[in-house]
């Protein structure tokens, strides 16, 4: 007798997804941890730490977020116009994804990129180039990185009171160490440097001219545009 087929399958690569960011969410926890005591400090409730968490889950968004957090006076507006700027990004990183689920439904392409952060997104790309990933790939990275970011977000919160001082622990800085590896892990040759270090200088030159958080999409526009260009001359000398 044949066995009963499983309601629900669910690829190996999800799963091995899951695996291979175990060390980059440990990274992510730290800095999560970070959040969630200094959103107690902002008075934020554990009820609104989850869901802001669970539901926005953008760490840099949610860091600048959390500076104009006052309980009892929200300036609602600002704290969402602040939060589309920053994850603007995302429409870039996405739309690289568009390969790989241009196959599927609306509705599944939309509830997989809606797991996508600068992390699970690096390491998907990573493995695509090499002939592997895929959408499985990035659902699974992508639900290891959001059970990371919501449950240490969350013991933070809880456990604010005993981690005083996060500086005095060194984890002020496991946000920068977390994307100097995810670099350093898609360094591919020289021509990189191009794209990276226009992305780079337009960041710096514009926080310096311009108030609020336009350098993130400065750099970002300008340093994708660079790679465009590398890319479009490398493919026509290639070609030659």
């Amino acid at each position: 007798m044949s066995s009963r087929p499983s309601l629900i399958a669910i690829p190996d690569s999800f799963f091995l997804g899951m695996r291979m960011f175990v060390p980059v969410a440990l990274s992510i926890a730290a800095y999560g941890l970070v959040w969630g005591v200094l959103a107690g400090q902002a008075g934020m409730s554990a009820l609104e730490v989850f869901l802001m968490s669970a539901l926005v889950f953008g760490g840099a968004s949610q860091f600048v977020a959390l500076e104009s957090w006052t309980p009892g006076q929200l300036p609602i507006l600002a704290i969402v116009v602040t939060t589309a700027i920053v994850n603007l990004r995302m429409l870039l990183m996405t739309a690289t994804l568009r390969p790989q689920t241009m196959h599927l439904p609306m509705w599944k392409s939309l509830a997989a990129v809606s797991l996508v952060a600068d992390e699970n997104w690096a390491m998907t790309m990573g493995e695509y180039a090499k002939g592997r990933g895929g959408v499985a790939f990035l659902v699974g990275s992508g639900f290891c990185s959001w059970l990371a970011w919501t449950g240490s977000t969350l013991i933070g919160r809880l456990a604010g009171a005993l981690v005083d001082d996060p500086a005095r622990y060194g984890l002020d800085f496991a946000f920068t160490a977390t994307f100097i590896v995810l670099l350093l892990g898609m360094w591919k040759g020289k021509g990189d440097l191009v794209p990276w270090l226009v992305a780079a200088l337009a960041a710096i030159v514009t926080a310096k001219l311009v108030p609020g958080n336009w350098s993130i999409i400065v750099g970002g526009l300008l340093g994708s545009l660079a790679g465009a260009i590398v890319e479009t001359r490398k493919g026509r000398a290639d070609v030659a």
